[in-house]
């Protein structure tokens, strides 16, 4: 396999890995909230306060922040980015050495 095409398809599986835990936590989160809902008035515990509504709205929180990770900050903040900000910044760098080493020559009157 060619180095670009394995590239392609670590970012694939990669990819799939992240959407496949978001799933998993979906089906967790359906799962865990029912029986927080069961637990809270079936079950009797803690019956006095509605606690469930807490326990889903942090967990759907949580499950939000997942959900921006992998479909809008990882879709967009991935190898291709990494590397245009990597050379951005080189280039930056590169730009400012060359004005010292400028200020550098003109201040000690050093031709080149």
């Amino acid at each position: 396999m060619e180095n670009n095409q394995h590239e392609l398809y670590e970012y694939a599986r990669q990819r799939l890995k992240q959407k496949k835990h978001l799933y998993f936590h979906f089906v967790l989160f359906f799962v865990g909230s029912i029986f927080m809902v069961m637990a809270n008035k079936l079950l009797n515990i803690k019956p006095e306060t509605n606690w469930y509504q807490w326990g889903i709205a942090l967990w759907g929180f949580l499950f939000v922040l997942h959900f921006i990770r992998v479909f809008i900050t990882d879709s967009f903040m991935n190898k291709k980015w990494e590397r245009a900000q990597i050379d951005k910044l080189i280039m930056k760098q590169e730009r400012k050495l060359e004005q010292i080493e400028k200020d550098f020559n003109q201040k000690n009157n050093i031709t080149e």
